[in-house]
């Protein structure tokens, strides 16, 4: 394709990575009411084949948070734009993220989430970028740490494309920066 620099992550490296993960949270989550909250629209691909590999009961919902707008970088403002429909109180939740970035997004989300009075909180993210963050976040479940680069595919975008892609590119700078 030719706006991706790079592969960083083929479709064979996140379905291990996913596979490992869904062991280690069905380990984690025996006995305990598993609810899982994916954050649309990025998290849908990741969320979908992690569910599959947990072997616990479990129940999920999706979340749509906005803090990007049009725009490569976070506003920091957030609005929720489409909440779960099912209460969270003595529940244990898992939220599902596609990446960590600057972590202001997910730290408001967290936060909103705590005040429903869960039994437990906790993280899973494909992608995480610390050296981006600005907030202390560190998600539970991790499946790759990434260099800052713009990356794209396995549900992430950019103005709405190239969500479709089985793996995790790179995309070139020009495609973003409009030269």
């Amino acid at each position: 394709m030719k706006e991706l620099a790079e592969i960083l992550l083929t479709p064979e490296q996140i379905a291990a990575r996913v596979q490992e993960l869904g062991a280690q949270i069905t380990k984690d989550y025996q006995g305990k009411n598993l609810v899982v909250i994916g954050i649309l629209k990025g998290a849908l691909p990741f969320m979908a084949d992690l569910i599959r590999q947990i072997k616990v009961p479990l129940r999920y919902d999706l979340m749509a948070v906005s803090s990007y707008g049009a725009s490569t970088k976070t506003s920091g403002a957030v609005q929720i734009l489409k909440d779960i429909e099912m209460g969270l109180e003595g529940e244990d939740v898992l939220v599902v993220e596609d990446i960590i970035d600057t972590g202001l997004t997910l730290n408001y989300l967290l936060r909103n989430l705590q005040a429903r009075h869960p039994a437990s909180l906790k993280v899973c993210t494909l992608l995480d970028k610390p050296s981006r963050r600005e907030v202390e976040i560190t998600p539970e479940y991790n499946g790759f740490v990434i260099p800052d680069r713009f990356v794209v595919g396995y549900g992430l975008d950019y103005a709405e494309r190239f969500r479709e892609l089985p793996m995790i590119g790179v995309l070139k700078p020009e495609v973003y920066q409009g030269k």
